[in-house]
């Protein structure tokens, strides 16, 4: 068994995945997804299998975010998958906001029907919900679990998945089952549950620019977007490629609109009893839709180092089996170096691919799935003790002193996490228009001639009407993504009624 060198591969197409994103921006992105073997779509309409590429970057989000969860005081638990439809009927606001998504469990079982095929038997004596929140289900939790003021805080968060009976869907972005992580708190005062909301806002936008690469506009949304029974509900908002935003994480701060539905009281320090004040807050496998939109290129995906399931592939070089030994002895001796390296808190993943194919169709594969970094070895590279690297993110090729690429692998990787944040803030600075006019507004998210770019993030003043969010989500498919934090707040004038404003918001269109 031998393998074919890189140096006279198949040729290779001109982009790895086509069409393009220039030339169909949506079949771009399924086909980047199929590329990467991330996942596809299962037997059950609008619901996906994970391969275990994709699985290994979910692992990733879950294994970084869940020791910052810990660190700051939550502990995991869990919670049926089935809600009472009951439970769901309590809060007013929580049924109107997910009854059309909810999945409902009637029966018990399956018997035999007349004509042999199965038909629903032992009808439920109330309906179940499968789980598309658990606001509810948990709420009756708490409500055994807190008595006294010295219950408080309770810190819990569940990793699960949830089901919500999404009619158009599309792969990690919005289908009708996903994985996700959902906390949920309890507190004594609104101010306590304020802090924990946006703590937690703090620890998803950190998430998002640190490990995922990917900046994010921290902000409120207006009370049409909020999270449906929230006081307050706080996100963070990407820019995609395709220049529309995506909503990667929520936070709610829920007042006592659940802990009333459900009974949460307890206690205070003076002997009275009160309602206590409640949080809830996600990110789910929508983060990886987000990843692929915001770095993927034409060849296929682009990983971040920090999520990134292996950080070096390591490629063998020989033409026939003489050299085979020799090549794969001194792989296995750099494979055994990296690991002895570590990187953003872990070792150095790197793995070997000897498999019998040849040299170009195992590079492109590595390419396509966005491996940060692919190292071929060959008899020269040996000769010369050292290495030839290919980066991903910029396609740079360099032979490098295997010493010195041993060495400085952890910075190495650095320097592709921190470019691929520099790539994407600069593509999101390039696209944010201050638009003070409803002319100029109308034509940013109008396209004049087929294919040209517009679009992006509009940043204009908004008198807080409802009528105008209205207005331009029917003109324009446009929406408030939310008002940032960190804006502009200086007072100006809506150009869409000519009222006074207080800061500017963000507009976009969104996924």
């Amino acid at each position: 068994m031998s393998n074919k060198p890189a140096a006279a591969p198949a040729k290779a197409p001109k982009t790895a995945i086509s069409p393009t994103r220039a030339e169909d921006y949506p079949e771009w992105y399924q086909q980047v997804i199929k590329a990467a073997d991330l996942a596809e779509n299962s037997p059950v309409r609008g619901c996906m299998v994970i391969k275990p590429w994709g699985y290994s970057l979910w692992e990733n989000i879950q294994r970084t975010l869940d020791a910052e969860f810990k660190a700051t005081g939550h502990q995991n638990a869990y919670f049926p998958l089935f809600i009472p439809k009951s439970f769901i009927e309590k809060e007013a606001q929580h049924v109107d906001g997910f009854a059309k998504e909810c999945a409902v469990v009637t029966h018990s079982r399956l018997e035999a029907g007349p004509d042999g095929k199965l038909v629903p038997a032992g009808e439920l004596e109330e309906a179940l919900i499968v789980r598309p929140t658990s606001e509810t289900i948990i709420g009756a939790t708490f409500s055994k679990w807190v008595q006294s003021y010295r219950d408080l805080p309770l810190l819990i968060n569940q990793w699960a998945n949830v089901v919500r009976w999404e009619m158009r869907t599309r792969l990690f972005l919005r289908t009708a089952e996903f994985l996700w992580q959902e906390g949920h708190t309890v507190h004594a005062t609104t101010e306590e549950a304020m802090e924990e909301t946006v703590k937690m806002l703090n620890i998803y936008a950190d998430f998002a620019e640190n490990a995922m690469a990917m900046p994010v506009i921290k902000g409120i949304k207006t009370a049409s977007e909020r999270f449906p029974g929230a006081d307050e509900t706080f996100c963070i908002e990407a820019m995609m490629q395709d220049r529309k935003a995506l909503q990667a994480g929520t936070s709610h701060h829920l007042g006592q609109n659940f802990s009333k539905s459900c009974d949460i009281k307890f206690q205070n320090e003076q002997g009275e009893l009160q309602h206590a004040y409640t949080t809830s807050w996600g990110v789910s496998t929508r983060l990886i839709g987000g990843m692929i939109m915001t770095h993927a290129d034409d060849d296929g995906m682009i990983v971040p180092p920090k999520l990134a399931p292996q950080h070096v592939v390591i490629l063998p070089i020989y033409r026939d089996d003489a050299a085979r030994a020799e090549v794969l002895a001194y792989c296995k001796s750099l494979q055994k170096e990296l690991a002895a390296q570590k990187f953003d808190g872990r070792p150095v993943i790197a793995t070997i691919d000897d498999r019998d194919l040849p040299g170009g169709t195992k590079s492109w594969g590595w390419i396509k799935k966005g491996v940060p970094l692919r190292v071929e070895v060959g008899p020269k590279d040996i000769a010369n003790n050292a290495v030839f690297v290919a980066r991903r993110d910029t396609g740079e090729k360099a032979g490098i002193a295997r010493a010195e690429f041993v060495s400085g692998i952890a910075d190495r990787l650095q320097s592709i996490q921190d470019n691929l944040l520099a790539r994407a803030k600069a593509f999101r600075e390039a696209n944010t228009k201050v638009i003070d006019t409803k002319e100029e507004f109308y034509a940013f998210f109008t396209a004049k001639k087929e294919n040209e770019i517009h679009g992006g993030f509009a940043m204009a003043h908004w008198n807080g009407s409802p009528e105008v969010e209205k207005m331009l989500k029917e003109d324009l498919k446009v929406t408030i993504r939310c008002i940032p934090l960190d804006g502009d707040k200086t007072p100006g004038i809506c150009p869409f009624t000519g009222e006074p404003s207080k800061q500017r918001v963000v507009f976009a269109k969104a996924y």
